[in-house]
C-alpha cells in the first residue's frame, strides 16, 4: 500500500497496487497463446509495425496529435486505448520493443517523449505483456549498417528489405520489428 495525498484535503488516501509482472528481459520465454509482437517509435506521430500470431508483418503511423479543445492528458488517453485496440486486435501480445530515447533536440519533445514511455511502460506492467527499449544507435546499425545513419538511410534500408514505410516513424518501427525478431528481443 502507498500513501497518496488528495488534493483537495491534503489527507492520504492509501492505494493498493495491483501484483503484477514486471519487464523480461531478452530472450525470456514469452506467452505463446499471446505471441504478436509490436514495435513502436514513440511519438505524437507514433510508427508502429507488429508481427501477428499469422507471421505477417503490418505497419503504419498513427497520430496522437491534441484538439485544440484537449486537455493535455488526452492524448495519453488516446494512446492507451490504442494499445488496447491494438492488443485486441492481434488477440494478445507477448511483446512490445520500442525506440529508447536518450537525447532529444528539444524540451517538449523529450516531455512528450517521456509521457508516451510512462503511459507505454505502465499499460505494460498492467497487462503482463513484456516490454524492452532498444537504443537508436542499435537500430540504426542493424538495418543500415552504421549506428548514426540518418532517417534517409534508415528509410532506405527499410525499403530494400521489401518494405513500403511512409514516413520515417513507420521506417524505424519496422526496423525495431525486424531487429526484435531477428535476434530475438537481442539475446542472438
Amino acid at each position: 500500500m502507498i500513501s497518496v495525498p488528495t488534493r483537495a484535503t491534503g489527507a492520504a488516501n492509501k492505494l493498493s497496487l495491483p501484483a503484477m509482472t514486471g519487464s523480461h528481459p531478452a530472450g525470456w520465454p514469452l506467452d505463446r497463446a499471446r505471441s504478436a509482437v509490436l514495435a513502436l517509435d514513440l511519438g505524437t506521430a507514433t510508427g508502429w509495425a507488429m508481427r501477428p500470431a499469422d507471421g505477417r508483418i503490418e505497419s503504419g503511423t498513427v497520430s496522437f496529435r491534441p484538439s485544440r479543445y484537449d486537455g493535455g492528458g488526452m492524448r495519453y488517453l488516446r494512446f492507451r486505448g490504442w494499445l488496447n485496440g491494438m492488443a485486441t486486435d492481434a488477440a494478445g501480445l507477448a511483446a512490445i520493443y520500442f525506440e529508447e530515447v536518450r537525447r532529444h533536440v528539444g524540451t517538449d519533445a523529450a516531455h512528450l517523449y517521456g509521457g508516451f514511455l510512462a503511459t507505454l511502460t505502465s499499460w505494460c506492467e498492467q497487462q503482463g505483456i513484456a516490454y524492452q527499449g532498444v537504443p537508436v544507435g542499435t537500430i540504426k546499425r542493424f538495418i543500415a549498417g552504421k549506428g548514426n545513419a540518418d532517417k534517409a538511410a534508415v528509410i532506405t534500408a527499410v525499403r530494400a528489405r521489401g518494405f513500403a514505410p511512409a514516413d520515417d516513424n513507420e521506417a524505424d518501427a519496422i526496423a525495431i520489428l525486424l531487429w526484435s525478431i531477428e535476434t530475438d528481443g537481442g539475446a542472438r
